[in-house]
């Protein structure tokens, strides 16, 4: 008989869906699902694969872990954590294992992994929350022109963190600078006239860059360091003769 308790743990900025192949093998070879509420990104993704989950008993952790183990004891559990991360529950399943003379096999089934960048996200839907209506009220009366002077001063504080060569400190002030694109990005989406949004800022940003690498992304030769300043003020120039044009004013 397959005694054992799985925790499956899945990133929550990646698709529910989206899911090793382990995982997936498992959780369709389990005998039960467990979530406490199956409408959550990760159960809702797994029932719409055809696969059953039943709602966890409710309880505090230590009622919740003594049920999760009973049932375990008999086939094989795979427990799908919630968004909070389930505080306590690991705990009390230990003290439950350690309880019993022959307990589940416990394991953790990694499901998912973060991306590189993965924790922007967190940061963009951290600065949505203080904009939105119940967050922040001085974030929320904030415009681009109250928050300009920010902008300079944390410029400036971050060329301050590079020349003392404290990493540290380095790395948090780059946050503080993100934090004002950031803003900046949250504030437009609330423009009567022309909104734009933190996606807008990065495709732009990506066309930009791919644009003025064309010796990375195309078919253009620059070999030294000198050769892509070169060619990268060449493209800015041509773009803002382009913008000129468009414009119906003259290059300058």
């Amino acid at each position: 008989m397959n005694s054992r308790l799985t925790f499956l743990v899945s990133s929550p900025r990646v698709a529910p869906g989206l899911l090793s192949r382990s995982a997936w093998a498992a959780l369709e070879a389990a005998d039960v699902r467990y979530a406490v509420d199956p409408a959550e990104p990760l159960p809702s993704a797994i029932l719409e694969s055809g696969l059953e989950v039943e709602t966890a008993p409710a309880g505090p952790p230590d009622v919740l872990a003594r049920a999760l183990v009973e049932r375990a004891e008999s086939g094989h559990v795979i427990w799908l954590g919630t968004s909070a991360g389930d505080p306590g529950l690991t705990d009390a399943v230990a003290d439950e294992v350690s309880s019993r003379h022959t307990p589940p096999e416990v394991e953790v089934l990694v499901a998912s992994w973060d991306t590189p960048g993965a924790r922007l996200l967190d940061a963009v839907a951290v600065m949505d929350r203080l904009r939105s209506p119940g967050g922040c009220p001085w974030d929320a009366r904030q415009t681009h022109e109250s928050l300009a002077p920010y902008a300079t001063e944390e410029a400036a504080e971050l060329v301050e963190a590079i020349a003392s060569g404290d990493r540290a400190h380095l790395a948090e002030e780059l946050g503080d600078v993100l934090l004002q694109v950031l803003f900046h990005a949250r504030v437009a989406e609330d423009s009567a006239e022309s909104p734009f949004d933190i996606d807008t800022v990065a495709g732009l940003l990506v066309d930009k860059l791919v644009r003025r690498h064309p010796h990375v992304f195309a078919d253009a030769d620059a070999a030294t360091p000198e050769e892509v300043e070169a060619q990268w003020a060449r493209i800015k120039a041509e773009e803002a003769a382009e913008k000129a044009r468009a414009a119906g004013q003259a290059p300058r």
